[in-house]
């Protein structure tokens, strides 16, 4: 294989890693990029250097963005008293699609789980209860997704906000056992959001 193969093959390698990419995929990609090099790769490859020098965790939120603190923590428009608790990011970037949350999130980074080693000083558990206190939230929404370690992890993060004068609701209609929330709909995360109840 010439110098030329070995580069390209690593290219497709490297993509087949992405969530959603196989290889069959991934070459399909490839080919596509070499093709349309000035049009689709020379661009991705700056947008993907200037992605990895800015990108960064927001400071308060967990979100990701260019900046210390992100534009939603920041947005003036926000109702401060409402703060919806996701996994990650993809699971905050789907609830924005729905447009129906107007107020502010925490990314865990994750979700309790026995068989990973993973507890709550692993996520930012400690820091939601700092926020909690500290921001007068008056209602904590559990965004978490509908499976047995969401579910272990919400009803911890509820134990663990009891002591505290706040209201902890989930999610409900719309959201199937075993569901993730990336994966649905903007109107099933609105109907959920709308229809949450208390933990």
């Amino acid at each position: 294989m010439s110098e030329g193969g070995r580069e390209i093959a690593q290219l497709i390698d490297l993509m087949a890693k992405l969530p959603g990419l196989g290889p069959r995929s991934a070459r399909r990609a490839v080919l596509t990029m070499i093709k349309k090099r000035e049009l689709v790769m020379e661009p991705l490859a700056r947008a993907l250097a200037e992605v990895s020098a800015h990108v960064r965790e927001c400071e308060r939120c967990g979100n990701i963005g260019t900046a210390r603190v992100c534009e939603i923590c920041l947005d003036p428009k926000r109702q401060a008293a409402g703060l919806c608790v996701v996994e990650d990011v993809a699971d905050l970037w789907a609830m924005e699609r729905g447009r129906s949350f107007r107020g502010r999130y925490h990314v865990l980074g994750g979700v309790l789980s026995a068989l990973d080693g993973v507890g709550p000083d692993e996520l930012r558990i400690p820091e939601l209860l700092h926020r909690v206190e500290a921001e007068g939230t008056a209602e904590v929404i559990l965004a978490l997704n509908a499976t047995v370690d969401g579910q272990t992890t919400a009803h911890y993060i509820a134990d663990a906000l009891e002591a505290l004068p706040v209201q902890v609701t989930s999610l409900a209609q719309g959201v199937p056992i075993g569901g993730e929330l990336d994966y649905l709909d903007d109107g099933t995360i609105a109907a959920a959001l709308k229809a949450r109840k208390a933990l």
